[in-house]
């Protein structure tokens, strides 16, 4: 059976789980698979893996737990390695690359900050800065509702508009909060969101980079932000150099 990797911390992490539930349905018991100063939190994967909630949730449940008490470098859900000696194999081949990773990221967790529109308030913003936009929108107006021309051409005059405020807005929002942060990483974006960041914040800052949020929602209230945090640093897990052994994804 194969094995499923969640994480690698120091060996000497107290926080890792033993026989905690892992992914699966019944849930495989997790266990610790340690080599010289490095360990693996591994289970067995099911012959079915696949991206299901629950098993998300329980990949992220058991990195929190790994990472109580140190910090704890994330695998990707669905990282995969032929059986146990793969993995300390693995582990002995990439120790240089794995500690000083850990030592990098020790006291840190991931803030994944997302902005959208809150599309009247922006639509009103744009309007009020455009004053071309504003002008022809009075004249529609005035005129019951002008031509099917002049209504395509509004319409393309405000889409434009506002892809550029979005442009600037995922700027700003970089920009206010990564002075707060460690690290940023702009991630790929998605269906409906303007902006999909990334950043990496020392635990001992994380009320002023909640506030640096706060502030940003208070001074744009165009903006609709959604954070999820505190998580594992994901995005800061920088790959070593490929391996002969595990990890197979």
């Amino acid at each position: 059976m194969s094995v499923y990797v969640y994480g690698i911390a120091e060996a000497a992490n107290p926080s890792l789980p033993e026989q905690a539930d892992g992914i699966g349905d019944p849930p495989h018991p997790v266990r610790v698979l340690r080599e010289g100063d490095l360990a693996a939190v591994v289970s067995d994967a099911p012959e079915d893996l696949r991206p299901k909630r629950r098993d998300l949730l329980a990949h992220q449940h058991v990195l929190t737990q790994a990472g109580i008490s140190g910090p704890v470098l994330p695998m990707r859900f669905g990282s995969l390695a032929p059986d146990d000696s793969a993995v300390t194999a693995a582990l002995a081949e990439r120790a240089a690359h794995y500690v000083q990773r850990l030592r990098d990221l020790a006291g840190t967790v991931e803030y994944n900050v997302k902005a959208s529109h809150h599309e009247e308030a922006a639509l009103h913003l744009v309007l009020a800065q455009n004053e071309a936009i504003h002008a022809l929108v009075k004249e529609t107006r005035q005129a019951g509702g002008g031509s099917q021309q002049v209504k395509l051409e509004l319409g393309e005059m405000i889409a434009t508009a506002v892809q550029a405020q979005e442009r600037r807005d995922a700027a700003l929002l970089q920009q206010e909060l990564q002075p707060a942060a460690e690290a940023v990483s702009v991630g790929q974006q998605g269906t409906g969101w303007l902006a999909n960041l990334s950043f990496l914040v020392d635990r001992d800052h994380i009320d002023p980079f909640l506030a640096a949020v706060d502030q940003v929602r208070g001074d744009h209230p165009h903006l609709n932000i959604e954070v999820n945090g505190p998580l594992p640093p994901y995005s800061f897990v920088e790959p070593p150099p490929r391996p002969r052994t595990w990890p197979a994804t």
